[in-house]
């Protein structure tokens, strides 16, 4: 049986994001594994180590993503794979989704998909439920816990967030599912996993190694702007005393009709 965990670089969440005046967004010189996928990379190590499972890190996107899968291979993930065509410049969700599960369906036997909660630099997670709609196969979203998986009998049972608390929910596999950061505490590469990883040969596979027509986009990004940029007038208030001071407060307060 086979784990899938699906993942991309993001911007630095300390970077400085800029938009040119074309509309063009500058996300910073330093790109860093998405941070919702430092669990579910985990996880699929966990699951591995549970299980005896093959796993393999895979990622949508140009050169600058393959030091996500990089980490994978370095935490102890099996074997990683970049899915690049032209056809994906300007993807849309549903794009990335059909190359997503495509590039799934070519690895075969494969059993569980895992996505972090969401890609921080779209705060979007649409991508995960279209694969799984693509896929035909069973969502769980927001897991916090696996609490069993059995891939011979192709089950799994998952303890998920809601705005109330947590449900346990039963589905058959193979499944996709979504990871939040409650699930365990993120793996870390170590120095020999980093050199094994710097070594690995990460296959590229196009639309036409994955027999699929990506199709085309229906949504685009036609340009970014940044918030308006807060403005305000700071009045400090005057008073002998602290009494004063409040006093003082209050009046203009009441004048502003705050009060």
């Amino acid at each position: 049986m086979h784990v899938v965990v699906v993942t991309k670089n993001t911007p630095d969440t300390e970077a400085t994001i800029t938009v040119d005046a074309n509309g063009g967004a500058n996300w910073g010189d330093k790109m860093v594994v998405n941070p919702w996928d430092e669990y579910s990379i985990t996880e699929a190590v966990l699951l591995k180590g549970a299980h005896n499972v093959k796993t393999t890190v895979l990622t949508v996107g140009t050169e600058q993503h393959a030091e996500a899968l990089k980490h994978g291979l370095a935490i102890g993930i099996d074997q990683a794979v970049r899915v690049w065509d032209a056809a994906l410049e300007g993807d849309d969700s549903l794009v990335y989704a059909r190359a997503v599960a495509a590039a799934i369906k070519k690895l075969g036997d494969v059993g569980l998909v895992i996505f972090g909660k969401e890609f921080a630099d779209s705060a979007s997670d649409a991508h995960i439920y279209q694969v799984a709609r693509l896929l035909g196969w069973t969502m769980l979203g927001f897991v916090a816990k696996i609490d069993a998986v059995d891939f011979a009998g192709g089950t799994i049972r998952v303890q998920r967030l809601t705005e109330h608390g947590t449900q346990t929910i039963s589905g058959k596999l193979p499944a996709v599912i979504s990871v939040v950061k409650d699930i365990n505490e993120p793996k870390y590469p170590t120095f020999i996993g980093i050199r094994k990883a710097a070594k690995a040969d990460i296959p590229v596979w196009s639309a036409a190694d994955l027999g699929v027509d990506l199709g085309s986009g229906k949504v685009k990004v036609e340009r970014y702007q940044e918030l308006p940029r807060r403005e305000g007038q700071v009045e400090l208030i005057e008073g002998a005393t602290a009494q004063d001071k409040a006093a003082a407060l209050v009046d203009k307060l009441i004048e502003e009709k705050v009060l």
